[in-house]
């Protein structure tokens, strides 16, 4: 069989250009990138909004990932086959998972998107724009303590702020800085998050103009005064150059699938440790541009989808979604189930049941892989109709878009005769303890959530400071419904821990972390960076 590599050079790209007229961008609004990418116009955001929007969700994940990317992907070739305008948006790859553990992030089989290689790899350069405005302000608060140490703004002792890099780095979770006398600074102990992790990936996908960008970076909680008061990045006046640093960033990257459909790919937050999406100027931009838009949450429901409704929803800039479609495979309901699909269906049920929640049409995908054999499939839709859950066999990896007809047509089918009558689940004013059980309970099954004295009095300052108001962003294992990725399946009756909170100030929301999750991941023992190389001819394998 053949790999994604060996696929997707079986399909020559159309010049971008092409893309671009396929759903009316006149080439004055393309900034070119080569042949094959290019950035778009925020001047596009002035048309009338027009399309459905379409999140693609999952079950909870195996390590390997449960396949939404590919799923995305081949239901927007499937809906362009039925006649539909559609636009695929996703997130950028971050360098960690590349080379780590997951590798490439494009989608895979004949649902792909491309240039692969380009967009696995530094794309149009935001990722890097991302951890260079991060870490300037991290500069500019050990400028500012290095200067002005009788009279600093801030306290060295209560710095919040990190350093963020674009690689799994374990060694730099924790670490020392400014050490080696005067001349080097003030030493203090902080750490290294990824940039996935980092409040601007956050700010920049959640913004919808320059203006807001620069508003929200300088509502960033950089720490407390020696007085005890919080000190935000505006008054060190770092926003202004940060912005500078994002000004491209904040452009959307228009590349296409293999089928020559339009993708629009941009921003990266990762869902288990930020709130996983793609920006909302993409969406909105795509929104304005085609019929149908796909876009995808990180991870499963429990995750990507709830923090998709609670937080993403939430900015008034996108619209709720008009349906969801739930990504299973036959690898992860055995792997939740110890073997057995129908116990593994407990899992997949819970997500179903979280889309439910918010008033959204759903449909589950079930994406097919190689090894699956007849007899598994037919007892996944005996349990599906069991359950009164639809659901559509997808074959996109294999079959490209003509392997997703059937999804895309049931999808279609289905939002004809179900309107959305979306709700968030649960208000803004209850206090953030209470906000955090209710996710922990309706969405998470948890039967009480615990949290130990030195967090419960961090949420207090933060709420007293006037945070209480925002949204809950929980950090968790995306392998588990639970804080404990050994809990599979559908755990009931267990404690969900909160370990430390956080304030994400200008992203607007306040980070709630549980278990043992962490924000800097490292390197797997083999890690994929060991396949991967260039040949003299400048071809790059090992990525996918």
């Amino acid at each position: 069989m053949n790999g994604d590599r060996e696929i997707a050079k079986k399909f020559k790209p159309r010049n971008i250009k092409e893309i671009g007229r396929k759903i009316g961008i006149n080439e004055d609004y393309l900034e070119l990138y080569g042949n094959y990418k290019a950035k778009i116009s925020l001047e596009v955001l002035k048309r009338e909004r027009k399309g459905k929007l379409i999140l693609v969700s999952a079950m909870t994940p195996t390590h390997s990932g449960e396949g939404k990317t590919t799923v995305c992907i081949g239901l927007c070739d499937a809906l362009n086959k039925l006649g539909k305008n559609s636009i695929v948006t996703l997130r950028e790859p971050s360098l960690g998972p590349v080379f780590g553990l997951k590798g490439g992030a494009t989608g895979g089989g004949y649902a792909q998107v491309m240039p692969s290689e380009d967009i696995n790899l530094h794309f149009n350069g935001d990722m890097h724009a991302v951890t260079s405005a991060h870490n300037l302000l991290s500069a500019i608060i050990d400028n500012h303590i290095h200067h002005e140490i009788t009279s600093t703004i801030v306290d060295p002792r209560q710095i919040l702020w990190k350093r963020v890099l674009d690689v799994d780095d374990r060694a730099l979770r924790s670490i020392v800085v400014g050490i080696g006398g005067a001349f080097q600074g003030i030493a203090r102990e902080t750490g290294f998050d990824i940039t996935a992790a980092s409040e601007v990936m956050a700010i920049l996908c959640l913004s919808k103009s320059i203006e807001e960008l620069k508003e929200r970076l300088g509502n960033i909680l950089i720490g407390f005064s020696l007085k005890g008061e919080p000190v935000y990045a505006r008054e060190l006046k770092a926003e202004g150059a940060m912005a500078v640093l994002l000004k491209d960033a904040i452009k959307p990257n228009l590349v296409q699938t293999l089928e020559g459909n339009p993708a629009i790919i941009h921003g990266g937050p990762f869902a288990n440790i930020a709130h996983g999406t793609c920006s909302v100027i993409s969406m909105d931009m795509a929104l304005r541009l085609s019929e149908f838009v796909i876009t995808e949450s990180g991870f499963g429901a429990d995750l990507g989808a709830e923090k998709f409704f609670d937080i993403v929803v939430r900015t008034g800039h996108i619209p709720p979604p008009d349906a969801c479609v739930i990504v299973a495979t036959i690898k992860a309901l055995k792997y939740h189930g110890d073997g057995s699909i129908e116990k593994g269906f407990e899992n997949l049920k819970k997500h179903v049941e979280n889309v439910k929640l918010f008033g959204v049409p759903l449909i589950v995908a079930l994406n097919r892989h190689s090894e699956d054999r007849d007899e598994e499939l037919k007892k996944f839709e005996e349990l599906c109709s069991r359950e009164g859950i639809e659901n559509a066999l997808c074959e996109v990896w294999s079959k490209g878009g003509e392997g997703g007809i059937d999804l895309a047509e049931k999808l279609l089918r289905l939002m004809e005769k179900e309107s959305s009558i979306f709700q968030f689940l649960y208000p803004l004013e209850i206090p953030l303890t209470e906000k955090v059980k209710i996710v922990a309970g309706k969405i998470y099954g948890a039967k009480d959530v615990e949290f130990d004295k030195k967090t419960r009095k961090k949420i207090e300052i933060f709420e007293n400071l006037g945070f209480g108001n925002l949204p809950v962003c929980i950090a968790k294992t995306p392998y588990s419904l639970s804080d404990d990725e050994e809990l599979k399946g559908r755990p009931e009756g267990y404690n969900l821990r909160v370990t430390d909170v956080s304030v994400s100030a200008g992203a607007g929301f306040v980070v709630i972390y549980c278990g043992e999750i962490i924000t800097m991941p490292g390197l797997p023992k083999r890690p994929r960076a060991e396949f991967i190389d260039i040949d003299e001819k400048g071809e790059i394998v090992g990525i996918s």
